[in-house]
């Protein structure tokens, strides 16, 4: 594993769609809890709370015609075009998502062929070493697609690679359960290229699953209404485990993966944090600083977009990423020599970041 290479991002892209869904079209929803008692709040009441929470005013939904891999050729496209790169000249491309593309009105999950061969195909892709595969690693999924190509890149055994993260949340959502108002659709998409004595690149990177009492955290099951009669599996999860599991441990592998880097709470200009709950991910970012005993957070060092685009699963972070570095970001800019730091937790329960030098 060369320690001289370094894995440096030479293009981004993403694809939001122009379906803008508002908090007032749950209004008519009837929603349950999952002990499928009705839920006797007004739906204003439930709403406004669940906007307080979570800090989601509005997301965006896929156009029908369109699946996870369209989205995700969206974007690949988007990030090819960004970087100038020959697609044959691609070693890999790494696809995250966790549903694979469904149908409108249909929760069944198509993998067969994987989204990453389906993108391949399109994109026009001949070479045969151009390796494409599929990566189910839940909402961190793209940021462990990009861990895996800077080893790909390291090992010499890669010199670019194409990480996508795809997903089209709204296909799964139970129309029944108020956590459906969390989840979007999107894709984001970037191209490594290792480059040999480069000052700027990924610096360093950690993971942790944790699986003895979190396992089903996140997971599929039927509907909350007991009165809806189908086999239809939807994403479900435990809102308050998740949020307590996040703040405990998010924090830690940061820290930690600042360590392996050299860097210091001073040098982060950015930290990128997955978008799956306002205020989480802002108790996340006062519990990093906290370890590091600073207790006022600059709170414009993360960017957020979860208030229009809703949590988009493995897209939020590299659509968040393209947005600033095209400064399609209000407020934000990333500059050259920037530290940024990455981070998401999501299903498994899984958690990663990476440093990454600007």
């Amino acid at each position: 594993m060369s320690t001289n290479i370094k894995s440096v991002i030479i293009g981004t892209g993403s694809f939001v769609p122009s379906n803008i869904i508002p908090n007032k079209d749950f209004s008519e929803h009837r929603f349950y809890e999952k002990s499928g008692e009705p839920i006797l709040r007004e739906n204003s009441e439930v709403i406004q709370k669940f906007q307080d929470i979570t800090e989601i005013e509005e997301r965006r939904y896929a156009d029908k015609e369109h699946m996870a891999s369209d989205l995700g050729y969206f974007a690949a496209s988007n990030a090819i075009e960004s970087s100038g790169t020959d697609p044959e000249t691609l070693d890999y491309i790494i696809v995250a998502h966790n549903f694979g593309d469904i149908a409108p009105g249909s929760t069944r999950v198509d993998v067969l062929p994987t989204l990453a061969s389906r993108i391949k195909h399109r994109l026009g892709i001949k070479n045969p070493d151009c390796v494409a595969y599929d990566l189910p690693f839940g909402c961190p999924g793209w940021l462990q697609g990009m861990i895996q190509a800077d080893y790909y890149i390291r090992s010499g055994d890669a010199k670019r690679v194409l990480v996508i993260g795809t997903e089209t949340l709204s296909r799964v959502t139970d129309p029944h359960d108020r956590d459906s108002m969390i989840y979007a659709d999107g894709a984001g998409a970037t191209i490594l290229e290792g480059r040999e004595g480069a000052k700027e690149g990924i610096l360093a990177h950690k993971t942790q699953t944790h699986t003895s009492d979190e396992a089903y955290y996140l997971y599929s099951g039927k509907s909350s209404n007991p009165d809806l009669i189908s086999d239809d599996q939807f994403i479900k999860m435990d809102g308050r485990k998740i949020y307590e599991y996040a703040l405990k441990n998010v924090p830690l592998v940061i820290q930690q993966t600042m360590e392996k880097s050299g860097t210091g709470i001073d040098d982060v200009k950015k930290v990128l944090v997955h978008q799956a709950n306002g205020k989480m991910d802002e108790a996340i970012l006062k519990r990093l600083f906290k370890l590091y005993g600073i207790r006022e957070t600059p709170m414009d060092v993360m960017p957020m977009t979860i208030a229009k685009f809703g949590n988009s699963s493995v897209a939020t972070v590299p659509t968040l990423l393209d947005m600033i570095l095209k400064n399609k970001l209000e407020g934000h800019q990333i500059k050259k020599g920037d530290r940024v730091v990455f981070a998401s937790v999501g299903s498994g329960m899984n958690i990663n970041a990476m440093v990454y030098n600007f």
